[in-house]
């Protein structure tokens, strides 16, 4: 009795995380607002003319994709209508002492995402930046995986 009563309480365990678990988003679905500020400190607005999102969630991600955004140059992102959203959330304090001073020197804009509910919905795959193709309504029209250690950026923002 007690093994059936355990089984029955881990499997009921298990579906309530995953019913609870924040839905991800798919093609058609609108981008969910984001507030947040830039490295600079300057708040982010999601606009309709945004037409390309990548969000960064790993760190090992987000240093080769800053190196390669900061090649392309300091309108490369606007030029595409483009936001890079970096999610911090987990970066600890001291390390921020760190990275933000580093961060501020790029030519890019970062908007830096400092809770995990903010892109609990964002798709994501280990190593890769997410990005997501919108259409003029902010909705989502296409989601790929860019590997920046391996691929240019400009493939994906088209």
């Amino acid at each position: 009795m007690k093994l059936k009563f355990k089984r029955l309480f881990v499997r009921t365990a298990f579906l309530l995380c995953l019913s609870t678990r924040a839905a991800q988003l798919a093609v058609g679905d609108a981008v969910p607002a984001v507030a947040a500020n830039d490295q600079h400190g300057v708040a982010f607005q999601f606009t309709n003319g945004i037409r390309f999102l990548l969000v960064v969630t790993e760190m090992a991600a987000s240093k080769s994709a800053n190196q390669k955004l900061a090649a392309a140059g300091a309108g490369f992102l606007e030029q595409h209508h483009a936001a890079c959203l970096m999610d911090i959330h987990t970066m600890p304090a001291i390390a921020r002492v760190f990275a933000l001073p580093k961060l501020r020197k790029h030519p890019h804009r970062i908007v830096l995402v400092d809770t995990a509910e903010a892109l609990a919905a964002f798709p994501a795959q280990p190593h890769r930046v997410t990005v997501l193709a919108l259409t003029p309504a902010g909705r989502v029209e296409k989601i790929s995986f860019w590997d920046p250690a391996g691929e240019p950026v400009a493939e994906f923002l088209k």
